[in-house]
This record gives C-alpha cells, structure tokens and sequence, in this order.
C-alpha cells in the first residue's frame, strides 16, 4: 500500500509538471527534474493561488513593487558600482543556478527567504532598504547575462513565487531576451515583467552588451490565510535552505552544504560520459534504481 501512495504520488507530479504549459521539456529529463519532486507542493500553490494560470501577469496588479521601477535609478547605479562582485559561485554551493554559471549568467544576492545579505546591506544599502520595505519580495538578486549568453529551457522547482524582472542596464533590443511557454519578452531600461517560473523559460543575449537586472522572487498570492501561511512557513524553512553566500560573511544555506557533494558525483558522471557514454547509461540507470528502491523499501519489510 506504501508503495502504492508513493507511486501514485510521484506520476501524478510527474504528469502535472509536464503537461504545465504549452511547452515541454523532455519526458526522461522531466521525469527526474527537480520541478517533478516537489510537484505535491506546486499542485497546492496553483490550485489555491489567486493568479490564473498563464506564463506573464500585469505588473500594476503588484502595486507594492511599483516602488522599485519609481527607484530604478537609484538601484542601477548599486548595481553598476559593484559589477565586479556579480560572479558565479566559487566553490559549488549554488545548486539552484549551477548549471548557468558554464553559459556566462553571474548573480550577486541580496537577499533569500530570510534577512538580507551582509555583503549586500554593506555594498549596496540603498537597493536593501528598498527591498525590505516590500514584505512580498522573498528573494532577490542582481543578475547578469552577458553578450553572447543562452540558457537553456528549464523550469525552475517552486510555484510558491513568481519572479520579477526589472531592466537596469540592458541593451533595450529585441536581441536580449526571456520566452516564457512560447511568449517572448525582452528586457528595457526602467521596465518590469513578472512571470510563472514554474513554467518552461529559456534566455539569450545575442545583443553586442551585457544585460543586467533586478531579480526577485514574489510571494505567490493565496486564496485564504491559512494557505497564504503555508506559504510562508514554506519558503521559510525548505527554499531558504539554497541560500547561497556573495562572501564569507554570508550564510550558506543546508541544500548548498550538501551540495557539493553531489556535484562531485555529478562531475565524476560527466568524466565517464566523455570516456563511454554507454557505460555511463548505464552507471545512472542503476544509480535511479537504487534510489527509487530505498524510497520503497519499506513497504516491501
């Protein structure tokens, strides 16, 4: 019977992630995709959600943010001043955004489901004040996709946000730009958009200079309290967990500690694919199924 409800759980997440939107990604890389396993906890934040289902909402429904495009300014020139602390992660402990740091995508928090940053409330006090003010804005960044950079389509794992852009220093081309389940946006100078991550995105800046913006995470408005609550205790205590250090004085979140482990194996992966791709098939195959039978071990004891 335990084997069963697991089971059932994880096909019912399966099929709700993939058939999310119009675009797919696919079906052996959602099977496994980090969007699938918290799948139970999205089916709870888009069913009680106030917002319809769809990839982009109206900005002046968020009036509270209004703040930040009337500061945009102010918050470019934080953002210019310390380009060079906008970075990859140095030592793997970034799991959320590891795989855009090979593409050229660098971020410099400022704050991640909890209080802000150190580094951030030092170099850039101004954008920190601001973002303190909105109780909305779990998260947020300055993020940086040079010219000539592509990320590739991806859902990101949480439908307990939605994620705000707003342009601070961007080429202004169609050339820069962000589609959204087949809806295509580029980035403006002073310009916000806010879309549903949890459906399948991708980026590029084939524009001849770098884009730079202001990247939050929303809190997903709720149908009642108590939903709005779960919410919250979410986020405060599980997404806080890939909080991930500008420096030293920073906290690194638990998911980050354990992460580095992980990409170790991942990098050891990635040696035996280039040496035998078949070999390596074979090596993941029976990693999954070791897995997937310590989950449902006990309902064979």
């Amino acid at each position: 019977m335990y084997a069963l409800i697991i089971i059932s759980i994880f096909v019912i997440s399966l099929l709700y992630a993939h058939f999310r939107g119009k675009e797919r990604l696919k079906f052996s890389r959602q099977l496994f995709d980090h969007s699938t396993f918290l799948g139970p906890v999205n089916i709870f934040m888009t069913g009680f959600s106030k917002l319809p289902n769809k990839p982009f909402f109206e900005t002046k429904d968020f009036p509270e943010l209004q703040v930040l495009q009337d500061n945009w300014k102010v918050i470019r020139e934080e953002a210019l001043q310390l380009q060079d602390q906008i970075k990859a992660a140095e030592s793997n402990n970034d799991a959320g955004f590891n795989t855009f740091f090979k593409r050229g995508w660098k971020r410099f928090y400022l704050k991640w489901y909890q209080a802000s940053h150190p580094s951030a409330e030092q170099l850039c006090p101004q954008t920190v004040a601001l973002l303190e003010k909105i109780p909305s804005v779990k998260a947020a960044m300055f993020a940086e996709l040079p010219s000539g950079s592509y990320l590739g389509k991806h859902r990101d794992p949480y439908a307990g946000s939605i994620r705000y852009h707003l342009g601070l220093s961007t080429p202004n081309s169609d050339d820069c730009f962000i589609e959204v389940d087949q809806q295509r946006y580029s980035w403006r100078d002073g310009e916000a958009t806010l879309f549903d991550e949890t459906y399948v995105h991708w980026a590029q800046n084939k524009a001849d200079t770098t884009r730079i913006i202001l990247f939050c995470d929303i809190e997903r408005p709720m149908k009642w309290g108590w939903a709005q609550s779960f919410n919250y205790w979410f986020g405060r205590h599980f997404m806080a967990g890939a909080s991930s250090p500008n420096d030293e004085q920073d906290r690194t979140g638990g998911i980050n500690k354990v992460f580095k482990y992980g990409y170790a194996i991942h990098a050891k992966g990635r040696e035996i694919k280039a040496e035998n791709t078949t070999k390596y098939y074979i090596y993941k195959w029976i990693l999954y199924a070791v897995l997937i039978g310590i989950i449902l071990l006990p309902a064979l004891l």
